[in-house]
């Protein structure tokens, strides 16, 4: 069990690395253009509107790198006073791409010193959720308030947005329950549906969403939809990485609730051999890492 549940992390991490290696590609983009170019975008080729080396990840990958180095400095805690300074330090290095919230909010925490940026309406965009992947191996094995209360700790860092916090301990749960093994029409009304009731601004279009935004609803409605329609990794992050708009974003989050969901079965090996070694190596360690913590402090990770 304990070797199963460590690949099943270094899955969902490599997950999250290719979807934003892929979508990375074609952010921005609308459907049509992408079709124009590539008729169906399903390669890791770098390029885009960052002009990327082919394998290269964005804010998605690095963030989440940055914030899972913080909390296991941390020894396993979401301490948001580390974590601001961690992504403070991960803007001050200058990341290929960085949204104007997370920038914002990181600046206001130079200069106040407080690592909690204040509640705001209009602070619902994706930047939260799509880093949380960390919080979700790290407390692997706790109570659902104590996921829920990391998951915030993080997240208001830079986004103290109910909208925002309830997308970002979704993935986590979603996460959680797919390296249980549990199947997507068991989390669908475990979780999923939960959700969808208590937040129905997130309620599925019957209409396929194209371009998706930052708007962490939208988001998550691009994300749902590829994940509920499709039958395995590959097919999810093609299904939503070619819906254009914020695609590193809906690639990177689709691809770490596609991993867990799908475990045995791995992304395609061409990917994997497409991505950067770096991003390869550092994403797996770090996987490793954080479930083996959650192991020390909650058991179940760990347990034969």
């Amino acid at each position: 069990m304990k070797k199963e549940r460590v690949a099943r992390a270094e899955a969902v991490y490599l997950g999250l690395a290719l979807g934003d290696a892929l979508g990375a590609t074609v952010e921005f983009m609308t459907p049509r253009e992408i079709a124009a170019q590539y008729r169906v975008h399903r390669e890791i080729r770098g390029g885009g509107w960052l002009h990327l080396r082919s394998g290269s990840v964005t804010d998605d990958t690095t963030m989440s790198l940055a914030l899972g180095e913080a909390i296991i400095a941390s020894s396993g805690e979401v301490e948001p006073l580390a974590c601001a300074q961690a992504l403070d330090g991960w803007m001050r290095a200058k990341p290929v791409d960085i949204g104007n919230t997370v920038r914002r909010n990181l600046i206001q925490f130079r200069q106040t010193g407080r690592p909690e940026a204040p509640p705001s309406a209009n602070d619902a965009g994706n930047g939260a959720a799509m880093r949380v992947l960390p919080v979700a191996l790290v407390t692997f094995g706790a109570s659902d308030d104590e996921v829920r209360a990391a998951v915030r700790a993080q997240a208001h860092v830079t986004h103290n947005n109910p909208q925002s916090d309830a997308a970002a301990e979704l993935i986590a749960f979603v996460i959680q329950e797919g390296m249980r093994g549990c199947p997507l029409q068991t989390i669908y009304r475990r979780r999923i549906a939960p959700f969808l009731a208590a937040w129905p601004e997130f309620t599925l279009r019957a209409k396929h969403l194209e371009n998706p935004s930052g708007w962490i609803v939208e988001t998550m409605q691009a994300v749902l939809q590829a994940l509920l329609d499709t039958a395995n990794i590959e097919e999810c992050l093609v299904d939503v990485v070619n819906r254009g708009g914020d695609a590193d974003t809906t690639g990177a989050i689709a691809g770490m609730m596609a991993c867990a969901l799908h475990y045995p079965s791995l992304p395609p090996t061409r990917w994997l051999a497409a991505l950067d070694p770096k991003i390869f190596t550092a994403v797996r360690t770090q996987a490793r890492t954080l479930i083996a913590l959650a192991g020390e402090r909650y058991g179940e990770a760990v347990a034969d």
